[in-house]
């Protein structure tokens, strides 16, 4: 994938034992970055290094495609498997994020029991793994309630975490509409990010809202990202 990604980033320099601190407030699909003045930004998720993906991409190619029975649970539920999953900031108004600006790029499992579940592309340590409900509200039409946790961590300047303290929770409400042939998803999201009293501290003060899109894989499917 080639997102660029336009998320603005503050960086607060403070002194804390003759080290540089910054503080980062991490989970499923959002990176805060608290400015000196006690604002949150949205920096970048992480992303792979290109000459990495392409040898995940060729290694991971299979050689002959492998026959599968259909799944009957897909037939019940359609939108049920897993999915590359990018969300893009839309529609923000000039204080918040700009179009395009890249909020997550995941690879997410929607079950058909009607849990959900992402690996988002936040780092491992900062607990990018996060979970939902959804239910069908419609013709290929589906709605998604997610829930996340975020985290501050203060860094020093040789990058080392040194402590860690809860922010509040965070929710992504997201409608997406399956593809005729199940192949993918396209929708809308809402991105809320809160403290612990429940204040929004997203940058505006206002949720962050824009565009999904999902791409299945398959038991055929290459390694992407």
């Amino acid at each position: 994938m080639n997102t660029r990604l336009y998320a603005s980033i503050a960086l607060a320099v403070i002194g804390l034992s003759g080290m540089a601190v910054t503080h980062q407030a991490e989970a499923c699909g959002l990176n805060l970055v608290r400015s000196a003045n006690g604002r949150w930004t949205v920096a970048p998720p992480a992303r792979m290094a290109a000459s990495a993906a392409e040898r995940m991409l060729l290694a991971a190619t299979p050689a002959v495609g492998i026959k599968a029975i259909p799944n009957p649970l897909q037939f019940l539920e359609p939108i049920a498997g897993l999915y590359e999953v990018t969300l893009t900031a839309e529609g923000n108004g000039p204080t918040g994020l700009p179009d395009g600006a890249s909020v997550d790029h995941a690879y997410v499992a929607w079950h058909a029991d009607g849990n959900e579940i992402m690996n988002s592309g936040r780092p491992a340590g900062d607990a990018n793994f996060c979970m939902g409900t959804w239910a069908q509200t419609g013709a290929r039409t589906y709605t998604l309630n997610h829930f996340m946790l975020s985290w501050t961590q203060a860094v020093n300047a040789d990058g080392v975490h040194i402590d860690n303290m809860f922010v509040g929770p965070a929710n992504i409400r997201e409608t997406v509409t399956l593809s005729r042939d199940g192949s993918s998803y396209t929708g809308t999201f809402v991105l809320t990010q809160y403290d612990t009293h429940y204040h929004i501290i997203l940058p505006g003060g206002i949720p962050i809202k824009g565009v999904v899109s999902g791409t299945r894989k398959t038991i055929n499917s290459p390694v992407t990202y």
